[in-house]
């Protein structure tokens, strides 16, 4: 029997790897230098429908002029919708940080390294949920 082995020739591009979280969402990012098609869960970034979202992740692109310049795939699971993107932010950011370290300092001051820390309060016993407690009746 002939087992066919099959080589591969693909050149492998340096990437830039982080990952970012915000609330119970998780994002991975990797960052390219050169020309190529940005994907988000592995669709492709320019048929994004929400604008505001849209704006939102390239933020980090624009304030350090790595626009045309690099591309980015990233992975996101977990939470809702703003909260991924939230994430993705987070984790493209300190992946283009780590390409320059002058671009840490931009990064930083527009708040974008930033991980926010507000969760969800746990529900506590004789509560119906967080702090609500069950109506009380006098007689």
């Amino acid at each position: 029997m002939d087992k066919k082995v099959k080589k591969t020739t693909e050149k492998k591009n340096k990437y830039y790897y982080s990952k970012g979280t915000n609330k119970t969402s998780v994002s991975t990012a990797r960052v390219y230098l050169g020309k190529g098609e940005s994907t988000i869960n592995g669709k492709p970034f320019k048929d994004f429908i929400d604008l505001y979202s849209k704006s939102i992740i390239e933020k980090p692109f624009i304030l350090t002029g790595t626009k045309e310049s690099a591309y980015f795939t990233v992975k996101s699971s977990g939470g809702g919708i703003y909260s991924q993107v939230k994430a993705s932010v987070l984790a493209l950011s300190r992946a283009i940080s780590k390409i320059d370290e002058s671009y840490k300092s931009t990064l930083s001051k527009n708040g974008l390294l930033k991980r926010d820390p507000r969760m969800v309060e746990r529900k506590k016993y004789y509560r119906v949920k967080a702090r609500k407690s069950p109506q009380f009746s006098k007689r």
